[in-house]
Formats: structure tokens, C-alpha cells, sequence
């Protein structure tokens, strides 16, 4: 898999120069050391791939040295942590959020796969778990064609769970777009401990929405945090606090989320009662456009986004809306600079 552009980019990114180091957040560029891959609750299917990349490394060494010697030259970087030695982009698909082997697209023979109309991470489980359904359907439809019915449901539901269609992202200045498909279900004011006056939304999602989710605005992540939890009813408030989740922390690209700049704010992926397996492929360093996809949680959740609140945040979104990742506008910010408004 060849490392996203964004994160080439990293390196050209910088906080404003105006914003001096004590008024900045707390955070500091900081990858959760829990975090050896992008689905730290690990998961059957994920042993399951990552048990046939062992035997498909040994078969093409062993009938494709061709290829193996092809992809060999043509990765960048090093090992680093990397528990194996790879062949191609597949091997590194769980490792994409360490510092480790990486291609480039073109030289990616694999990279059509983004192409598909599914999220690519949860390609396994849709040829795993869809097709499961499918065979089983076969089977009991032999047996009698209605037992056949609710497998081809499931089959349905996990293809419907998976997909991934093209979204309309705004591009006006200060706009916060929505990181998650799903129902808003809370708009409050909080004061989180590390980013300050806050403005948080809560959204749940059902098995029934995407799941992939996006960055709400633009920017760079500076902070990655993972905690182990329950699997509480994505429903119940207290889930937010008991749940499994995990942090993406950036820091605010258009410096507008602050009057002086240099805002920060925060993505929570928090697990649901049916849903354990959260998926994040970005690491500190990478930068985001607004709309671009940065992770999914599998099979049902919550998603809450915490922007910083001041004066120049209009709120446009409401309790009970059915929101789009990446393409719902939640609110926007419209302080002025020097007489001008934010989008001039």
C-alpha cells in the first residue's frame, strides 16, 4: 500500500510563526506506543489476513523471485518495527501508521483497490464474512430455499456496511464538515482537558451508515491516543468515557479555529455494543485535507468531534440530523482578520 501523499507533505507544514509557545495547547506531537498497527483490538479476521500474508510471502519467494526482487527495490524507507520482512504494499496494510516500508502509488501494483466503491481496510471482511454468508446460503438453500434468505440478508448487510461512496466535501474557508456518517446526537460545551472551551458533537452510528471517517477540517495531526475500554451501548452518554476509543488530535490547517491561530482539535472513535474493532492509519506528521479519510470503526458506533469554542463559531447543524462524513456542515468559523471575514 503506498504511503498517502498528505503524508509527503508533512514536512512543509508548520504552526503559525504569531502564535507564541505558551498560548499554544498542551499537546505535543506524541503516537500512542500502544498503537504497533492501525486496529489495535486486533480481531479474528485481521489474524486470519495476517496469517495468509505468511504463506503468500513464502509462495511468491518461493515461485515469483521476479516480482519479490521488483517490489524489494522499489519500496522506500526501512524495517523499523515491522515484526516481518515484507514482499509488497499488502504486508505493510496494518503497519501503515508506523514508520516502516512504504511504495509509492505508481510503483503500487495493488493501488486499483482504492478505486472500489468499499473502504479498502474492511476489504477482508467483506470477501471473509460476505462471502461466509453467501456459501452458507448455498447450503441451506439446497437444503430448503428459504433458510437461504436471512444468510443473503446478512451477506447484503455486510456489503451495505463496507461501502464507501464518493462524497462532495465543501472548500470554503472555516467550514467543519462532519467526520462521521450517522444521527447528531449531542451539541455541548465542554471544557476538554488538553484543547481548552470546547464545542462537542456527538454522532451515532448505526450499522446501518458508513463507517469510514473523515477529518472535519483540515490540518495536521499532531497527537495519536489509544484507550483500551468496554463495549457499552454507543447510546448511552457513558460510553464515551467507558468505551474503547481512540484520538486523532490536529492542529488546525487554516488557523481559523482560534483568533490567534493555531487552534487544535480533536476526533474520538469510540466503539459500540456490537461494534469492537476501531481502524486509524494516520500517525503524527500527516496532514489531511477537509473530507479525507483517515479511518472507520467496524460495525456500529459513535463518533465525536470537539472544535474550540469562541465567538467566531457559527453552530448550523442541530440534535437529530442525519449527517454525511465529510460532506454535512456542522458549523463555521467566521472570525475577522484585519476587516476581512474568514472565507475572503
Amino acid at each position: 500500500m503506498s504511503t498517502p501523499t498528505s503524508r509527503d507533505a508533512a514536512p512543509n507544514f508548520d504552526l503559525p510563526d504569531q502564535v507564541a509557545t505558551s498560548q499554544r495547547p498542551s499537546v505535543q506531537d506524541w503516537m500512542d506506543p500502544q498503537l504497533t498497527n492501525i486496529q489495535p483490538g486486533g480481531g479474528i479476521v485481521m489474524s486470519i489476513e495476517l496469517a495468509w500474508g505468511h504463506v503468500r510471502r513464502a509462495l511468491l519467494r518461493k515461485l515469483r523471485p521476479g516480482f519479490v526482487e521488483r517490489m524489494k527495490e522499489s519500496r522506500q524507507g526501512s524495517r523499523g518495527t515491522l515484526p516481518f520482512d515484507p514482499v509488497d504494499p499488502r504486508d505493510v496494510k496494518y503497519y501503515r501508521n508506523q514508520e516502516t516500508y512504504w511504495w509509492s502509488e505508481l510503483e503500487d501494483p495493488f493501488s486499483w483497490r482504492d478505486s472500489l466503491p468499499f473502504v479498502r481496510v474492511g476489504l477482508a471482511e467483506l470477501v471473509l464474512l460476505g462471502g461466509g454468508f453467501v456459501v452458507l446460503a448455498i447450503v441451506l438453500g439446497w437444503l430448503w430455499w428459504p433458510l437461504a434468505l436471512p444468510m443473503m440478508v446478512l451477506a447484503g448487510l455486510v456489503v451495505w456496511f463496507f461501502r464507501d461512496p464518493g462524497r462532495d466535501v465543501p472548500s470554503e474557508t472555516g467550514t467543519v464538515v462532519s467526520p462521521a456518517d450517522g444521527k447528531l446526537v449531542q451539541i455541548e460545551r465542554i471544557v476538554d482537558p488538553e484543547l481548552g472551551r470546547c464545542v462537542q458533537f456527538g454522532i451515532f452510528l448505526s450499522i446501518f451508515n458508513v463507517h469510514a471517517n473523515r477529518a472535519s477540517l483540515p490540518g495536521r495531526v499532531v497527537a495519536v491516543k489509544y484507550r483500551p475500554g468496554k463495549s457499552l451501548n454507543a447510546l448511552r452518554p457513558e460510553s464515551a468515557r467507558e468505551n474503547e476509543n481512540l484520538d486523532v488530535i490536529l492542529s488546525d490547517k487554516e488557523s481559523i479555529t482560534t483568533e490567534g491561530g493555531g487552534g487544535m482539535y480533536r476526533i474520538r472513535q469510540i466503539t459500540g455494543q456490537f461494534a469492537r474493532r476501531i481502524v486509524c492509519w494516520v500517525r503524527p506528521g500527516d496532514v489531511l485535507a477537509r473530507g479525507e479519510m483517515f479511518g472507520m470503526i467496524k460495525l456500529g458506533s459513535r463518533t465525536e468531534l470537539i472544535v474550540p469554542d469562541n465567538k467566531s463559531l457559527e453552530i448550523v447543524a442541530k440534535i437529530g440530523d442525519k449527517l454525511c462524513a465529510g460532506s454535512t456542515t456542522l458549523g463555521r468559523y467566521r472570525y475577522r482578520m484585519s476587516g476581512h471575514t474568514a472565507e475572503d
